[in-house]
């Protein structure tokens, strides 16, 4: 049986698979390779994408330093002091969201390289994943585990599901 928390996150885990699928699908199917540039490069177009994964990072760390800076007993770092429940809060979110930003640009970089052009269109579609994934969560997180579950799953599964495909890709070569 599970606990009142442990369904919620379920709830929230499985909203997100069943997106991703959805958006990963319609990206692979050919549906969004019309508004591919042609003559760009994958990895540039990439690149390109992973600004809004990039600008995440950025408004993850402006959270936490700004309120460092307002905060007297957190502006000297959590280097140099116990800090508060918020600080640690914020530093919680921060490493969350640098772990699956280094994931997601690792992912995209290599789908760019190893996937065919018919494909590609599944980096934008993971990078505005990744932002709707990171607002859900950052916004659901003090509230506890069923709340940020969605926020969580739509910034790592299109990370795993593209692996997945990578990975089946080149084994089938």
């Amino acid at each position: 049986m599970l606990t009142h928390k442990q369904s919620g996150v379920l709830r929230g885990m499985l909203t997100g698979l069943a997106m991703t699928i959805v958006a990963l699908a319609l990206a692979m199917n050919g549906v969004l390779t019309p508004l591919m540039p042609g003559a760009e490069s994958a990895l540039g177009f990439a690149l390109k994408w992973d600004m809004l994964v990039l600008a995440c990072l950025a408004v993850s760390i402006g959270m936490l330093a700004r309120h460092r800076f307002f905060t007297p007993d957190d502006i000297d770092g959590g280097g140099l002091t116990e800090g508060t429940a918020k600080a640690h809060l914020l530093q919680s979110m921060l490493q969350n969201t640098l772990e699956q930003t280094v994931l997601a640009l690792g992912v995209h970089l290599t789908w760019a390289t190893a996937m065919p052009r018919a494909f590609q269109a599944a980096v934008p579609v993971a990078a505005i994943l990744f932002v709707i994934g990171r607002v859900l969560f950052w916004r659901g997180y003090a509230a506890g585990a069923p709340r940020r579950a969605l926020g969580f799953a739509l910034t790592f599964y299109p990370q795993v599901a593209m692996l997945l495909v990578i990975a089946g890709w080149l084994v089938a070569r």
